[in-house]
């Protein structure tokens, strides 16, 4: 085995020659990236019939799942084999925006600039170019975000129940998530579910992914009519569609520990 290449047991870190002698299986491997010394996460499944290599584009971070079974040795040669998928994905990771003093957010599209003024108190004030708020400064990130969440909260309510009265069909409630493998759901009770990460996104991106879900109500699939619908309630559809593939990913950035797992090819068991 290379010399980069170490498995970290949960007691610690351990250089492992012969894998299938530990006692405890290790928790992680690690890899030299462009100088980096890169962690990926494994995670023991009975379920999986393939090992697949994911990343969280939320944290950063990577995950290999293993099906039972499966050697150390094997895992070691499917990172090795996608060393250049992992570092392509470091590299195209967007860098983490923590809302901070100083730093820029996007709301509604809009780029209001984080403030902190010890007169404005715990609460947060918007003004067309400004989140301003007070207090303890190393409060604030948790209170512009919990400002977001509420002001999605209301933002997207009111773009649900336009696009639902539209349809006539009722709503059974919504609900405000940070949601990573989907913009927004619906169930089959009606109940619609939306990341208050829209907020950040263009006031019209959220209206298409209220539209989105709203068009579920009467149509629980992805099929030709529910398009012609999801079409007729908001026509701009296409467009947004796009928005989302080329900035949704962004919008995962900001905050704390945020488009969909980024997956490289899966490997047959061995």
């Amino acid at each position: 085995m290379p010399d980069f290449f170490k498995a970290l047991s949960r007691s610690g870190t351990r250089s492992v020659k012969r894998p299938g002698l530990l006692s405890t299986p290790p928790t992680s491997l690690s890899l030299a990236i462009d100088g980096q010394d890169i962690e990926i996460r494994i995670v023991r499944s009975a379920q999986a019939t393939r090992l697949t290599l994911r990343q969280d584009i939320r944290s950063g971070g990577f995950r290999l799942t293993l099906p039972l079974g499966v050697s150390m040795q094997t895992a070691d040669d499917m990172v090795r084999r996608h060393s250049g998928w992992l570092a392509a994905q470091i590299r195209k990771s967007p860098q983490k925006v923590a809302f901070e003093p100083g730093v820029p957010v996007p709301v509604c599209g809009r780029d209001r600039l984080i403030r902190h003024d010890p007169e404005t108190g715990h609460r947060v004030i918007m003004s067309d170019d400004a989140l301003t708020t007070g207090g303890d400064p190393c409060h604030v990130p948790r209170r512009v975000e919990d400002f977001l969440r509420l002001l999605a909260r209301d933002s997207l309510g009111s773009h649900v129940r336009h696009h639902a009265q539209r349809l006539g069909r009722p709503v059974t409630g919504i609900a405000v998530r940070d949601t990573v493998s989907r913009w927004g759901s619906c169930s089959s009770t009606g109940r619609i579910n939306l990341s208050w990460r829209l907020i950040l996104a263009p006031e019209w991106i959220a209206s298409y992914v209220a539209a989105h879900e709203v068009a579920h109500l009467a149509e629980m699939n992805h099929g030709p009519r529910f398009w012609r619908l999801c079409r007729e309630l908001f026509p701009e559809t296409d467009a947004a569609r796009a928005w989302l593939r080329h900035h949704g990913t962004g919008l995962h950035r900001y905050g704390g520990p945020a488009p969909v797992p980024q997956k490289a090819p899966e490997s047959g068991k061995n």
